[in-house]
C-alpha cells in the first residue's frame, strides 16, 4: 500500500465523514499489513496534517484562490506538511511524491498544477503568509480558528494560550495505569523492561514506545491506556471499598477501571453510556482487566433512574468541546462555535440529575476534558447557586498545592497531562 496515498485517502474521508481521526485510522491500519516504520509514517503524515490544516491552507490560499477539488486540497496539504515539519523528507522528494499522488488518486490533470504550487513555495524559501493582524497571525501559527483563539484569549490571556497552543502541537504523551488486582508493580515493570518511566502520581506511567495491544503485559489486563488528567480526576473521586459509586458518562470506561481497582474489588461500580457500541467497550475493558466490581449500563446520563438512588459518589465527566484534548484529536479545530452552544444546558442537566443520586454526605464531581470557562466553573457556580444543600471540598486535599481548591484546571505545561478540569462537591447530611 502507497503510505502517502492511504494518508489522503483518510483526509478525504475525515472531512467527508466526520468521523474521528483515531477511529478512521485504526480502522484503515487493520485492514493492511504493513510494518511498524509505515504504521508511524501514515500516522505521522496523518495527524500531522489535520493538526497543522490552517497553516497548511494558508499557504495554500497565498498561491491559489480558486476553490480546489478536495483530493488535490490534501494532496497539496500532504505536500506543504512535508516540506515544513518533515526534516527527514527531502523537500524535492515530498514535492515528486505528490505529482504521483494526482495520477495514482485519479486526478492527473492536476499534476502541473500542484508541481507548480509546490515549487513556487520551495522558490520562497517556504515563507508561511502571515497576516497582518495580530490574531489572526497568531491562529495561522498555531493552526487554530481564530474563535477558540478569542474565547482562550479572553479567558486566560496571550502567555498561557501560547503555552497550550504550542503544546497542542507536540506529539501527545502516551500515559498509562498499573491494574492492581492484575499484578504487582514490580511485575508490571519487569514485564515492560525500559519502556515506562515511573511518574509521583502512584500507578501512573509514561510508556516512551511500542505497539500497545501487542503487549502481552496488555493482554493480560495489567494495564490500560489513560492520560494522566483522567487518572487524577479519578483518583480524586476517592472511592472506599464497599461503596456504591456511579459513572454516568463512563465510556470507554477508564475512569470507571480506575476507580474499581482502587476499590479492592469491594463495592459497587455503575458505568452508564447513552450508546450501546460504547457500552460494550466499557464491558470489554472491564472484562480484560478481571475487575468484578463493575456493571456497565446503557442510560441516559440526563434521565433519572430511581434504583440507583443513594449511591457514595457520582461523577459527571459530561460531554464538551474536547479542547482540553486538542494534541490527541486535532479535527476538534473543525468544530464551530455554533456547534458548542447548546453543550453548557446539556453540561448542567447532566450535573443536576446526578446530584439526585447522591445521599447525604456523598460526593458529587464534575469534570471536562476542556478550559473553556463557560463549560467548567460557570457549570459549577451555576449549580452551587440553585443547590445550597452541596459545598464545595477540595478536589484532593492530601496532594495539596492548586488540588486544596475545589475547582481545578489542569494544563498540560503544569502536570504533562491533557487539558482538564475537575470540580467536587459534597451533600450535607441533612440537605
Amino acid at each position: 500500500m502507497n503510505i502517502r496515498k492511504l494518508v489522503v485517502q483518510l483526509l478525504d474521508r475525515t472531512e467527508q465523514e466526520k468521523s474521528y481521526s483515531n477511529l478512521l485510522l485504526d480502522a484503515a491500519l487493520s485492514q493492511f499489513t504493513l510494518e511498524e516504520r509505515d504504521k508511524r509514517l501514515c500516522a505521522c503524515l496523518y495527524y500531522g496534517v489535520i493538526e497543522r490544516k490552517i497553516t497548511l491552507d494558508a499557504v495554500i490560499t497565498h498561491y491559489c484562490k480558486r476553490k480546489l477539488d478536495r483530493t488535490v486540497r490534501n494532496i497539496l496539504r500532504l505536500g506543504i506538511y512535508q516540506i515544513l515539519y518533515c526534516n527527514q523528507i527531502p523537500s524535492r522528494a515530498a514535492v515528486n511524491e505528490s505529482v504521483k499522488l494526482t495520477k495514482s488518486c485519479r486526478k492527473s490533470s492536476a499534476s502541473g498544477f500542484v508541481n507548480a504550487i509546490l515549487r513556487g513555495f520551495l522558490r520562497d524559501e517556504c515563507r508561511i503568509p502571515y497576516p497582518k493582524e495580530k490574531k489572526a497571525a497568531m491562529a495561522v501559527a498555531y493552526a487554530v480558528p481564530e474563535w477558540m483563539l478569542e474565547k482562550l484569549l479572553d479567558a486566560y490571556g496571550e502567555e498561557t494560550t501560547r503555552a497550550f497552543l504550542e503544546d497542542a502541537l507536540e506529539p501527545a504523551p502516551r500515559y498509562i495505569r498499573h491494574n492492581p488486582t492484575s499484578c504487582t508493580v514490580e511485575e508490571l515493570e519487569q514485564a515492560m523492561g525500559k519502556k515506562i518511566v515511573s511518574l509521583d502520581l502512584q500507578g501512573a506511567y509514561l510508556l516512551q514506545s511500542g505497539n500497545i495491544r501487542k503487549l502481552p503485559a496488555f493482554q493480560k489486563g495489567w494495564f490500560y491506556v489513560q492520560d494522566l488528567a483522567s487518572q487524577i480526576c479519578a483518583l480524586a473521586i476517592d472511592a472506599k471499598p464497599g461503596e456504591t459509586v456511579l459513572d454516568l458518562c463512563a465510556a470507554p470506561g477508564g475512569k470507571t477501571c480506575t476507580i474499581a481497582a482502587g476499590m479492592a474489588q469491594r463495592g459497587k461500580v455503575f458505568a452508564f453510556d447513552l450508546i450501546p457500541h460504547r457500552v460494550k467497550l466499557i464491558e470489554e475493558n472491564v472484562k480484560r482487566l478481571g475487575l468484578q466490581n463493575v456493571r456497565a449500563i446503557q442510560g441516559d446520563a440526563t434521565k433519572f433512574y430511581p434504583e440507583y438512588a443513594g449511591a457514595d459518589r457520582v461523577l459527571c465527566d459530561v460531554p464538551c468541546s474536547g479542547i482540553g484534548v486538542l494534541r490527541r484529536k486535532p479535527e476538534i479545530k473543525e468544530k464551530s462555535p455554533e456547534e458548542l452552544q447548546g453543550l453548557p444546558e446539556i453540561q448542567l442537566a447532566i450535573l443536576e440529575n446526578g446530584a439526585k443520586y447522591v445521599k447525604p454526605g456523598g460526593i458529587l464531581q464534575y469534570s471536562t476534558c476542556t478550559v473553556l470557562p463557560e463549560e467548567n466553573a460557570q457549570i459549577v457556580q451555576r449549580f452551587l447557586q440553585n443547590h445550597p444543600e452541596f459545598t464545595c471540598l477540595p478536589v484532593c486535599e492530601k496532594w495539596g498545592g492548586v488540588f486544596s481548591e475545589c475547582m481545578v484546571t489542569l494544563w498540560p505545561k503544569d502536570f504533562g497531562s491533557d487539558g482538564f478540569f475537575i470540580a467536587k462537591m459534597r451533600r450535607i447530611e441533612n440537605g
